[in-house]
């Protein structure tokens, strides 16, 4: 189960929306504008610049894996553990319904 949020939703969206202005028009870099707005909204630089940095890779403008993939692949990775437990599952029951019939012959 995952942690609980420490940040709102809107206030991570303002705090990213309040770094990429500081970004694209005084042209400061990203870790000086996360230190600048982290400061006044009381979050941790370094975190602001994970978010800002998110941001960026899910509009296309670095490369990375975008939520939406790293999401998907989560969900792919869980579905390929369930059907190998249940794989197990059946071939272990598989052997022991078939011992059990080779001693019923015998």
């Amino acid at each position: 189960m995952p942690a609980p949020k420490k940040h709102p939703d809107e206030r991570c969206e303002r705090a990213v929306r309040l770094v990429r202005q500081l970004i694209d028009e005084p042209g400061l870099a990203v870790s000086r504008a996360s230190r600048q707005v982290g400061e006044q909204l009381g979050i941790n630089p370094d975190t602001l610049r994970n978010w800002v940095k998110r941001d960026r890779i899910d509009e296309g403008q670095i490369p990375g894996m975008t939520t939406t993939g790293a999401q998907r692949i989560a969900e792919l990775e869980k579905e390929n553990r369930e059907l190998r437990r249940a794989n197990t599952i059946l071939r272990q029951a598989s052997a022991y319904f078939a011992q059990a019939e080779l001693d019923r012959r015998l």
